[in-house]
Protein backbone atom coordinates (compact mmCIF):
# COMPACT_ATOMS: atom_id res chain seq x y z
CA UNK A 1 0.00 0.00 0.00
CA UNK A 2 1.54 3.17 -1.05
CA UNK A 3 1.79 5.51 2.03
CA UNK A 4 -0.21 8.73 2.14
CA UNK A 5 0.69 12.24 2.35
CA UNK A 6 0.25 12.85 5.79
CA UNK A 7 1.78 9.78 7.03
CA UNK A 8 4.74 10.22 5.18
CA UNK A 9 4.93 13.75 6.98
CA UNK A 10 4.20 12.78 9.93
CA UNK A 11 7.22 10.29 10.52
CA UNK A 12 9.61 13.13 8.80
CA UNK A 13 8.08 15.62 11.42
CA UNK A 14 9.17 13.38 14.43
CA UNK A 15 12.55 13.13 12.67
CA UNK A 16 12.42 9.59 11.65
CA UNK A 17 14.62 8.54 7.99
CA UNK A 18 11.84 8.39 5.48
CA UNK A 19 11.81 4.73 4.62
CA UNK A 20 12.50 4.03 0.80
CA UNK A 21 8.58 3.45 -0.08
CA UNK A 22 8.38 6.65 1.38
CA UNK A 23 10.75 8.09 -0.59
CA UNK A 24 9.37 6.74 -3.71
CA UNK A 25 5.89 8.21 -3.03
CA UNK A 26 6.59 11.65 -2.76
CA UNK A 27 8.54 11.41 -6.11
CA UNK A 28 5.41 9.83 -7.88
CA UNK A 29 3.45 12.38 -5.79
CA UNK A 30 5.31 14.70 -7.57
CA UNK A 31 5.06 13.50 -11.19
CA UNK A 32 1.39 12.69 -10.69
CA UNK A 33 0.43 15.81 -9.13
CA UNK A 34 -1.42 13.41 -5.77
CA UNK A 35 1.10 15.36 -3.71
CA UNK A 36 0.18 19.20 -3.13
CA UNK A 37 2.71 21.67 -3.49
CA UNK A 38 2.70 22.31 0.26
CA UNK A 39 3.53 18.60 0.90
CA UNK A 40 6.18 18.34 -1.38
CA UNK A 41 7.54 21.58 -0.10
CA UNK A 42 7.50 20.19 3.11
CA UNK A 43 9.15 16.82 2.56
CA UNK A 44 11.82 19.06 0.92
CA UNK A 45 12.22 20.93 3.87
CA UNK A 46 12.74 17.69 5.85
CA UNK A 47 15.16 16.16 3.51
CA UNK A 48 17.26 19.33 3.58
CA UNK A 49 16.99 19.70 7.09
CA UNK A 50 18.07 16.22 8.16
CA UNK A 51 19.81 14.37 4.88
CA UNK A 52 19.61 10.59 3.41
CA UNK A 53 21.45 8.05 3.86
CA UNK A 54 23.74 6.41 1.07
CA UNK A 55 20.61 4.24 0.60
CA UNK A 56 18.07 6.56 0.57
CA UNK A 57 19.89 8.95 -2.13
CA UNK A 58 19.91 6.02 -4.64
CA UNK A 59 16.04 5.62 -4.25
CA UNK A 60 15.31 9.41 -4.31
CA UNK A 61 17.90 9.08 -7.75
CA UNK A 62 16.19 5.90 -8.88
CA UNK A 63 12.44 7.21 -8.25
CA UNK A 64 13.10 10.64 -10.21
CA UNK A 65 14.96 8.74 -13.32
CA UNK A 66 11.70 6.07 -13.45
CA UNK A 67 9.18 9.05 -13.48
CA UNK A 68 10.18 9.24 -17.46
CA UNK A 69 11.57 7.91 -20.08
CA UNK A 70 15.28 6.22 -20.17
CA UNK A 71 16.70 6.22 -23.39
CA UNK A 72 19.83 4.19 -23.09
CA UNK A 73 22.00 5.67 -25.17
CA UNK A 74 25.03 3.67 -24.31
CA UNK A 75 23.06 0.44 -25.93
CA UNK A 76 23.84 1.74 -29.47
CA UNK A 77 26.74 4.15 -28.18
CA UNK A 78 28.98 2.33 -25.85
CA UNK A 79 31.90 4.05 -25.37
CA UNK A 80 29.06 7.53 -25.08
CA UNK A 81 30.05 9.64 -22.63
CA UNK A 82 29.01 13.02 -20.55
CA UNK A 83 30.40 15.89 -18.29
CA UNK A 84 28.32 17.99 -15.50
CA UNK A 85 29.67 20.63 -13.99
CA UNK A 86 28.26 22.62 -10.70
CA UNK A 87 28.65 26.38 -12.89
CA UNK A 88 30.59 29.00 -12.17
CA UNK A 89 31.83 32.08 -14.01
CA UNK A 90 33.55 32.20 -17.36
CA UNK A 91 33.22 28.04 -17.78
CA UNK A 92 33.26 27.83 -21.11
CA UNK A 93 34.34 24.27 -20.56
CA UNK A 94 31.60 22.58 -22.48
CA UNK A 95 31.35 24.27 -25.72
CA UNK A 96 35.14 23.32 -25.99
CA UNK A 97 34.90 19.63 -24.74
CA UNK A 98 32.12 18.05 -26.51
CA UNK A 99 33.70 18.57 -29.69
CA UNK A 100 37.34 18.20 -28.87
CA UNK A 101 35.94 14.31 -27.58
CA UNK A 102 34.07 13.94 -30.62
CA UNK A 103 36.57 14.95 -32.95
CA UNK A 104 38.96 12.37 -31.02
CA UNK A 105 36.35 9.24 -32.13
CA UNK A 106 35.27 9.46 -28.38
CA UNK A 107 31.41 10.39 -28.61
CA UNK A 108 29.52 12.66 -26.24
CA UNK A 109 25.99 13.21 -25.13
CA UNK A 110 25.33 16.22 -23.19
CA UNK A 111 22.71 17.76 -21.26
CA UNK A 112 22.27 21.26 -20.75
CA UNK A 113 20.75 24.15 -18.40
CA UNK A 114 19.99 27.73 -18.60
CA UNK A 115 21.67 30.14 -16.41
CA UNK A 116 21.07 30.41 -12.88
CA UNK A 117 21.44 32.68 -10.18
CA UNK A 118 25.34 33.83 -11.03
CA UNK A 119 26.09 31.05 -13.23
CA UNK A 120 25.58 31.14 -17.03
CA UNK A 121 23.80 28.41 -18.63
CA UNK A 122 25.58 26.34 -21.74
CA UNK A 123 22.45 26.65 -23.60
CA UNK A 124 21.79 29.98 -23.24
CA UNK A 125 25.46 30.79 -25.03
CA UNK A 126 24.30 28.53 -28.12
CA UNK A 127 21.56 30.65 -28.33
CA UNK A 128 24.30 33.02 -30.16
CA UNK A 129 24.02 30.44 -33.11
CA UNK A 130 21.84 31.59 -35.42
CA UNK A 131 19.03 28.84 -36.06
CA UNK A 132 20.53 26.17 -33.61
CA UNK A 133 18.02 24.06 -31.91
CA UNK A 134 18.78 22.28 -28.42
CA UNK A 135 15.20 20.47 -28.16
CA UNK A 136 15.52 16.94 -29.87
CA UNK A 137 14.21 13.63 -28.87
CA UNK A 138 15.58 10.04 -28.72
CA UNK A 139 15.78 9.38 -32.40
CA UNK A 140 17.12 12.50 -33.93
CA UNK A 141 20.09 12.16 -30.64
CA UNK A 142 21.25 8.58 -32.22
CA UNK A 143 21.47 10.08 -35.57
CA UNK A 144 23.48 13.40 -34.16
CA UNK A 145 25.45 10.43 -32.54
CA UNK A 146 26.13 8.66 -35.57
CA UNK A 147 26.29 11.12 -37.72
CA UNK A 148 28.77 13.99 -35.44
CA UNK A 149 29.48 11.78 -32.54
CA UNK A 150 27.80 15.01 -30.51
CA UNK A 151 24.62 15.80 -29.06
CA UNK A 152 24.50 18.75 -27.06
CA UNK A 153 20.60 19.19 -25.68
CA UNK A 154 18.15 20.61 -23.32
CA UNK A 155 15.98 17.80 -21.43
CA UNK A 156 12.18 17.27 -22.38
CA UNK A 157 9.52 17.38 -20.48
CA UNK A 158 9.59 13.29 -20.68
CA UNK A 159 13.32 12.71 -19.16
CA UNK A 160 13.01 13.18 -15.11
CA UNK A 161 9.81 14.86 -14.93
CA UNK A 162 9.27 14.50 -11.47
CA UNK A 163 12.75 16.77 -10.86
CA UNK A 164 10.83 19.51 -13.47
CA UNK A 165 8.30 19.95 -10.48
CA UNK A 166 10.50 19.28 -7.47
CA UNK A 167 13.71 21.72 -8.82
CA UNK A 168 10.85 24.60 -8.99
CA UNK A 169 9.57 23.83 -5.52
CA UNK A 170 13.50 23.63 -3.98
CA UNK A 171 13.83 27.34 -5.25
CA UNK A 172 10.77 28.42 -3.89
CA UNK A 173 11.79 26.52 -0.33
CA UNK A 174 15.19 27.73 -0.19
CA UNK A 175 16.58 23.77 -0.28
CA UNK A 176 18.28 23.95 -3.18
CA UNK A 177 21.28 23.89 -1.19
CA UNK A 178 20.22 20.16 0.30
CA UNK A 179 23.50 17.94 -1.15
CA UNK A 180 21.28 14.71 -1.69
CA UNK A 181 18.17 16.86 -3.75
CA UNK A 182 21.02 18.24 -5.80
CA UNK A 183 22.38 14.86 -6.21
CA UNK A 184 18.95 13.45 -7.38
CA UNK A 185 18.50 16.36 -9.39
CA UNK A 186 21.18 16.05 -11.27
CA UNK A 187 21.82 12.27 -11.29
CA UNK A 188 17.77 11.92 -12.37
CA UNK A 189 18.56 13.53 -15.64
CA UNK A 190 22.07 12.71 -16.63
CA UNK A 191 21.47 8.69 -16.26
CA UNK A 192 17.98 9.30 -18.31
CA UNK A 193 20.44 9.83 -21.37
CA UNK A 194 22.12 6.91 -20.83
CA UNK A 195 25.85 7.88 -21.08
CA UNK A 196 28.29 4.89 -20.72
CA UNK A 197 30.39 6.80 -18.19
CA UNK A 198 29.65 10.34 -16.11
CA UNK A 199 32.15 13.39 -15.12
CA UNK A 200 31.65 15.64 -12.86
CA UNK A 201 33.28 18.65 -12.68
CA UNK A 202 32.48 20.09 -8.77
CA UNK A 203 33.47 23.41 -8.17
CA UNK A 204 34.66 24.94 -4.65
CA UNK A 205 35.51 29.04 -3.92
CA UNK A 206 33.72 32.04 -3.50
CA UNK A 207 32.35 31.90 -7.22
CA UNK A 208 30.98 27.59 -6.90
CA UNK A 209 27.19 27.11 -5.18
CA UNK A 210 29.02 25.24 -2.81
CA UNK A 211 31.73 27.35 -1.98
CA UNK A 212 33.23 25.53 1.07
CA UNK A 213 36.20 22.79 -0.34
CA UNK A 214 34.80 20.03 2.17
CA UNK A 215 31.04 20.33 1.29
CA UNK A 216 31.75 20.35 -2.47
CA UNK A 217 33.98 17.64 -1.82
CA UNK A 218 31.14 16.01 0.00
CA UNK A 219 28.52 16.46 -2.94
CA UNK A 220 31.40 14.78 -5.70
CA UNK A 221 31.58 11.97 -3.21
CA UNK A 222 27.90 12.06 -2.93
CA UNK A 223 27.21 11.75 -7.06
CA UNK A 224 30.11 9.31 -7.44
CA UNK A 225 28.98 7.41 -5.18
CA UNK A 226 25.28 7.30 -6.62
CA UNK A 227 26.39 7.03 -10.26
CA UNK A 228 28.10 3.44 -9.14
CA UNK A 229 24.81 2.04 -7.19
CA UNK A 230 23.43 2.71 -10.03
CA UNK A 231 25.58 0.53 -12.18
CA UNK A 232 26.86 3.64 -13.91
CA UNK A 233 30.76 4.58 -13.86
CA UNK A 234 31.55 7.67 -12.74
CA UNK A 235 34.26 9.95 -11.77
CA UNK A 236 35.00 13.39 -10.42
CA UNK A 237 37.08 16.77 -10.13
CA UNK A 238 37.32 19.75 -7.52
CA UNK A 239 38.10 22.59 -9.39
CA UNK A 240 39.04 26.15 -8.54
CA UNK A 241 35.95 28.83 -9.15
CA UNK A 242 37.52 31.81 -6.70
CA UNK A 243 37.66 33.54 -9.87
CA UNK A 244 36.32 33.50 -13.63
CA UNK A 245 37.67 30.65 -14.91
CA UNK A 246 38.33 32.02 -18.25
CA UNK A 247 38.98 35.31 -19.98
CA UNK A 248 35.65 35.72 -21.49
CA UNK A 249 32.70 35.81 -19.00
CA UNK A 250 29.43 36.38 -21.19
CA UNK A 251 26.81 34.64 -23.62
CA UNK A 252 28.35 35.62 -26.72
CA UNK A 253 31.69 36.38 -25.62
CA UNK A 254 32.02 32.49 -24.04
CA UNK A 255 31.27 30.67 -27.58
CA UNK A 256 33.94 32.95 -28.55
CA UNK A 257 36.13 31.90 -26.02
CA UNK A 258 35.36 28.17 -27.41
CA UNK A 259 36.19 29.06 -30.90
CA UNK A 260 39.82 30.55 -30.25
CA UNK A 261 40.14 27.36 -27.65
CA UNK A 262 39.42 25.17 -30.39
CA UNK A 263 41.64 27.26 -32.64
CA UNK A 264 44.32 26.56 -30.23
CA UNK A 265 44.51 30.18 -29.11
CA UNK A 266 42.71 29.22 -25.15
CA UNK A 267 42.96 30.49 -22.13
CA UNK A 268 45.50 28.44 -19.75
CA UNK A 269 43.60 27.53 -16.82
CA UNK A 270 40.25 26.91 -19.13
CA UNK A 271 42.06 24.45 -21.35
CA UNK A 272 43.98 22.97 -18.31
CA UNK A 273 40.44 22.10 -16.65
CA UNK A 274 38.98 21.02 -20.47
CA UNK A 275 41.58 18.64 -20.80
CA UNK A 276 41.83 16.98 -17.38
CA UNK A 277 38.33 16.88 -17.69
CA UNK A 278 38.74 15.48 -21.28
CA UNK A 279 41.00 12.95 -20.07
CA UNK A 280 38.58 11.68 -17.30
CA UNK A 281 35.87 11.23 -20.03
CA UNK A 282 37.86 9.17 -22.15
CA UNK A 283 39.38 6.68 -19.87
CA UNK A 284 36.19 6.20 -17.85
CA UNK A 285 34.70 4.34 -21.41
CA UNK A 286 37.82 2.70 -22.03
CA UNK A 287 39.39 5.08 -24.81
CA UNK A 288 41.92 6.86 -23.13
CA UNK A 289 43.34 9.95 -24.68
CA UNK A 290 46.72 11.70 -23.45
CA UNK A 291 47.16 15.85 -23.48
CA UNK A 292 49.04 15.23 -26.66
CA UNK A 293 46.45 13.67 -28.79
CA UNK A 294 43.56 16.64 -27.52
CA UNK A 295 45.98 19.04 -28.17
CA UNK A 296 46.83 17.66 -31.47
CA UNK A 297 42.76 17.29 -32.45
CA UNK A 298 43.38 21.15 -31.94
CA UNK A 299 46.76 21.97 -33.22
CA UNK A 300 45.23 19.98 -36.49
CA UNK A 301 41.67 21.90 -37.13
CA UNK A 302 40.09 18.78 -36.59
CA UNK A 303 38.42 20.13 -33.13
CA UNK A 304 37.26 23.22 -34.31
CA UNK A 305 35.80 21.58 -37.90
CA UNK A 306 34.08 19.53 -35.21
CA UNK A 307 32.47 22.22 -33.68
CA UNK A 308 31.17 23.66 -36.97
CA UNK A 309 29.78 20.54 -38.35
CA UNK A 310 27.89 19.87 -35.31
CA UNK A 311 26.36 22.83 -35.02
CA UNK A 312 25.25 22.96 -38.31
CA UNK A 313 23.40 19.29 -37.89
CA UNK A 314 21.30 20.68 -35.33
CA UNK A 315 20.61 23.70 -36.87
CA UNK A 316 23.41 26.33 -37.26
CA UNK A 317 22.71 28.44 -39.80
CA UNK A 318 26.05 27.53 -42.14
CA UNK A 319 27.25 30.97 -43.34
CA UNK A 320 27.37 32.18 -39.44
CA UNK A 321 29.34 29.33 -38.85
CA UNK A 322 31.66 29.83 -41.62
CA UNK A 323 32.36 33.35 -40.45
CA UNK A 324 31.09 33.54 -36.65
CA UNK A 325 30.55 37.18 -35.37
CA UNK A 326 30.42 37.59 -32.00
CA UNK A 327 28.35 40.57 -30.64
CA UNK A 328 29.92 42.59 -28.03
CA UNK A 329 27.63 45.53 -26.04
CA UNK A 330 28.93 48.62 -27.66
CA UNK A 331 30.27 50.46 -24.37
CA UNK A 332 33.26 49.29 -22.87
CA UNK A 333 34.76 49.96 -19.23
CA UNK A 334 37.82 49.62 -17.98
CA UNK A 335 38.24 48.68 -14.36
CA UNK A 336 41.95 49.10 -13.66
CA UNK A 337 44.42 48.51 -10.27
CA UNK A 338 44.40 51.62 -7.67
CA UNK A 339 47.40 50.32 -6.29
CA UNK A 340 50.77 48.37 -6.98
CA UNK A 341 50.73 44.66 -5.29
CA UNK A 342 49.17 41.48 -6.13
CA UNK A 343 45.90 40.24 -6.80
CA UNK A 344 44.60 38.60 -3.63
CA UNK A 345 41.18 38.22 -4.08
CA UNK A 346 37.99 38.38 -6.35
CA UNK A 347 34.26 38.35 -5.57
CA UNK A 348 33.10 35.86 -8.19
CA UNK A 349 30.06 34.87 -7.19
CA UNK A 350 29.10 38.75 -7.07
CA UNK A 351 30.53 39.08 -10.45
CA UNK A 352 28.43 37.12 -12.21
CA UNK A 353 25.27 38.50 -10.36
CA UNK A 354 26.44 42.09 -11.63
CA UNK A 355 26.43 40.77 -14.83
CA UNK A 356 23.24 39.37 -14.71
CA UNK A 357 21.79 42.45 -13.26
CA UNK A 358 23.57 44.16 -16.60
CA UNK A 359 21.31 42.22 -18.62
CA UNK A 360 23.73 39.36 -19.16
CA UNK A 361 21.43 36.92 -17.10
CA UNK A 362 18.24 36.03 -16.21
CA UNK A 363 16.84 38.04 -13.26
CA UNK A 364 13.15 38.67 -15.20
CA UNK A 365 11.25 38.65 -17.97
CA UNK A 366 13.03 40.26 -20.07
CA UNK A 367 15.52 38.41 -22.78
CA UNK A 368 19.07 38.07 -22.14
CA UNK A 369 21.42 40.35 -23.26
CA UNK A 370 24.16 38.14 -25.46
CA UNK A 371 26.23 40.95 -25.88
CA UNK A 372 27.12 42.13 -21.88
CA UNK A 373 30.45 40.37 -21.41
CA UNK A 374 33.71 40.69 -19.15
CA UNK A 375 37.11 40.28 -19.98
CA UNK A 376 39.16 39.30 -17.44
CA UNK A 377 43.02 40.53 -17.62
CA UNK A 378 44.35 39.50 -14.31
CA UNK A 379 44.40 36.65 -12.63
CA UNK A 380 44.49 35.54 -8.64
CA UNK A 381 48.40 35.58 -7.09
CA UNK A 382 49.27 38.06 -10.44
CA UNK A 383 51.82 41.07 -9.55
CA UNK A 384 49.58 44.30 -10.85
CA UNK A 385 50.93 47.90 -11.27
CA UNK A 386 48.97 50.56 -10.78
CA UNK A 387 47.11 51.44 -13.12
CA UNK A 388 47.11 48.09 -14.53
CA UNK A 389 44.00 46.64 -16.56
CA UNK A 390 42.15 44.20 -14.50
CA UNK A 391 38.98 43.46 -16.54
CA UNK A 392 37.28 45.37 -19.09
CA UNK A 393 33.20 45.12 -19.14
CA UNK A 394 30.76 45.49 -22.35
CA UNK A 395 27.85 47.44 -21.40
CA UNK A 396 24.62 48.13 -23.19
CA UNK A 397 24.57 51.77 -21.61
CA UNK A 398 27.00 54.31 -19.08
CA UNK A 399 26.82 52.69 -15.89
CA UNK A 400 29.22 54.20 -13.42
CA UNK A 401 27.31 52.69 -10.12
CA UNK A 402 27.60 49.33 -11.87
CA UNK A 403 31.13 49.63 -12.92
CA UNK A 404 32.66 50.91 -9.35
CA UNK A 405 30.51 47.57 -7.69
CA UNK A 406 32.61 45.36 -10.01
CA UNK A 407 35.61 47.75 -9.24
CA UNK A 408 35.37 46.56 -5.73
CA UNK A 409 35.10 42.75 -6.76
CA UNK A 410 38.56 43.10 -6.94
CA UNK A 411 41.26 43.34 -3.66
CA UNK A 412 45.03 44.18 -3.84
CA UNK A 413 47.20 43.22 -1.06
CA UNK A 414 51.48 43.16 -0.75
CA UNK A 415 50.69 39.23 -0.79
CA UNK A 416 48.96 37.31 -3.18
CA UNK A 417 48.72 33.30 -3.75
CA UNK A 418 47.53 31.58 -6.81
CA UNK A 419 44.59 29.33 -6.25
CA UNK A 420 45.33 25.53 -6.61
CA UNK A 421 43.28 24.93 -9.85
CA UNK A 422 42.52 21.40 -9.92
CA UNK A 423 42.07 19.70 -6.76
CA UNK A 424 41.28 15.89 -5.51
CA UNK A 425 39.68 13.29 -7.72
CA UNK A 426 37.12 11.27 -6.44
CA UNK A 427 36.33 8.21 -7.99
Amino acid sequence: MTPTPFRVLDRLREGRPPRPDEVRAAVAGAADGSWSDAQLGAFLMAVAIHGLDAEAIGVLTAAMLESGESWDLAADFPTLTDKHSTGGVADSVSLILGPLLASCGVPVVMLTGRGLGHTMGTSDKLEAVPGLTLEHERPAVARLLAEQGLAILTPTPALAPADRRLYALRDQTATIRSIPLITGSILSKKLATGAAGLVFDVKTGNGAFLADPDEAGRLAEKLVETCRALGRPATALLTDMSQPLGAWAGHSAELRAAFEALEGRGEPDLMAVTLALAGEMAALVGQPLGEDDLERAIADGRAREKLVRWAEAQGGDPAWLASPRFELAPVEAVIEAPRAGGLARVDTRHLGLLLAEAGGGRVGPEPIDLGVALRTRARLGQRIERGDELCRLHLRRDDPALVARVAACYEIADEAEAPVLIGRRVA
